[in-house]
């Protein structure tokens, strides 16, 4: 048996689909549906049981797993509530890494790229304790994902007692099916897709940075099917521990990504630029892209799928169909 933390949600959802298309069907999910549609995420899906979050602890006692796939954040990187955030994103997966600690059971969890901050420290996933020590993440988000990586290394670096496999994924800009009750935390695809499809005019923002033009602000894209591979791949690979990236390693622009999505829908690009507003300016980052080098070299061999493929992938085989849930 599997555990899925935030496993009605975007990325977990996608996890909870792949083991299923893979023949497992003893997935047990652990999330909140709330009131926003997001049991659509699930509604093609087998699982063995749901745990609310409140019933975990109890749910958990007695258990063995087959490992502790943990998805489950709050996961708005413009969330103000830090006592929220703060137990969701940090104290639960705290008491996740304990158990598996005590119970031998590989660790699986989210991460971040918002943990890089505004990448002037770069974009490499060097997890000496040093390193990590130099990153400042730009939002409550970001920080609280920080603060785990930190806590997780602390411990290794004490010599204190860890999961027999643990393993940090620091996602970059994942984007594809079941992400549509994220609302504003969708991404720029999903968002503007009605808009596209009608040939409805698309406004990015201007560059207010000498250099780079307007619209060539650009991000780590990686459609959530490749984010997934690399998941599962450390499922089935429990000697390799560590934080990995999990990008393409190719920065690609947003109007790369809007220009992708008006060919898969057969329209010609109709792109506005916009004054960025000035309450952004100061942080808002322009360029991230993921080094996979160690990831390469901790033996993963898989490819990643072109940026116009995978958003014509998506608009096709989801976005424009009456249901668009993976």
């Amino acid at each position: 048996m599997l555990l899925v933390t935030g496993g009605a949600g975007f990325i977990g959802s996608n996890v909870v689909a792949s083991l299923n298309e893979a023949g497992r069907t003893d997935v047990v999910v652990n999330d909140v549906l709330g009131c926003d549609g997001k049991w659509k995420n699930l509604a093609k899906r087998e699982i063995a049981d749901f745990v609310p979050p409140a019933d975990l602890a109890r749910w958990l006692e007695g258990r063995r797993l087959d490992a502790v796939v943990h998805m489950g954040a709050n996961s708005d990187t413009t969330a103000r509530d830090g006592d929220e955030v703060m137990e969701s994103n940090f104290r639960l997966s705290l008491r996740l890494l304990d158990w598996c600690t005590a119970h031998r059971t590989p660790f699986i969890y989210a991460s971040s790229a918002a943990t890089y901050g505004d990448g002037s420290e770069g974009f490499v996933d060097d997890e000496d304790l040093s390193a990590l020590k130099k990153l400042r993440p730009l939002n409550l988000y970001g920080w609280s994902k920080h603060l785990f990586d930190l806590a997780l290394k602390g411990r290794q670096a004490r010599g204190e007692a860890l999961p027999p496999q643990w393993v940090g994924l620091k996602f970059f800009n994942v984007f594809g099916p079941n992400e549509y009750h994220k609302g504003e935390m969708m991404s720029l695809v999903a968002k503007r897709f009605s808009d596209v499809k009608a040939g409805r005019t698309v406004t990015l923002f201007k560059s207010h940075r000498d250099g780079i033009a307007d619209g060539d602000q650009r991000r780590d894209f990686i459609c959530v099917e490749d984010a997934v591979s690399v998941l599962r791949w450390f499922l089935d690979t429990p000697s390799v521990s560590g934080l990995f990236n999990v990008g393409t390693g190719e920065a690609r622009s947003f109007r790369d990504l809007i220009t992708a999505e008006f060919s898969a829908l057969g329209k010609p690009a109709n792109i506005q630029y916009v004054d960025m507003p000035v309450a952004i300016r100061d942080q808002y980052q322009y360029f991230t892209q993921g080094s996979v080098e160690k990831l390469r070299r901790a033996g993963w061999n898989g490819g990643f799928t072109k940026l116009e493929d995978a958003v014509a992938r998506y608009v096709k085989d989801h976005l424009d169909r009456p249901d668009p849930y993976r």
